[in-house]
């Protein structure tokens, strides 16, 4: 699978069961980079898309079962058991640090991923997003 996330400068993930920040500049690049594959989410994701992508997969298990092509866009840990079945991490940065009770619970390259693109653009709500692409 490939995994998408987005963390704040802490590795925050959520706060209070609710994910940090949005952003749809991201979702944007998001969803070029998972053109032509299935892009899997949760429900409570789902709601950041209208209209709904058509490579949508959405579902509470939504993690379960992804294939090798796969985008898997996660807000919230655990993730680290998924490891395992991840070829390539879009780790996304808000550059910024917000309230957190729940942070990603790896570190890619201590997870054995390397670093293989870092690109900063501008966001909508933030003035500077990262994008940090990882593989193994």
């Amino acid at each position: 699978m490939i995994l998408a996330l987005c963390v704040d400068d802490k590795g925050g993930m959520a706060f209070g069961g609710r994910r940090q920040s949005m952003d749809r500049v991201l979702r944007a690049d998001l969803l070029a980079a998972a053109e032509g594959r299935s892009l899997r989410m949760s429900p409570y994701t789902a709601k950041q898309f209208d209209p709904l992508p058509p490579n949508a997969v959405v579902g509470e298990d939504f993690l379960q079962g992804a294939g090798e092509e796969d985008f898997c866009f996660a807000e919230f840990p655990p993730l680290a058991p998924w490891l395992k079945d991840t070829k390539v991490i879009y780790l996304y940065r808000w550059n910024r640090v917000y309230p957190a009770d729940a942070w990603l619970d790896f570190d890619p390259v201590s997870a054995g991923f390397v670093l293989r693109e870092q690109v900063e653009f501008p966001g909508h709500s933030h003035k500077l997003l990262t994008k940090e692409v990882y593989t193994r």
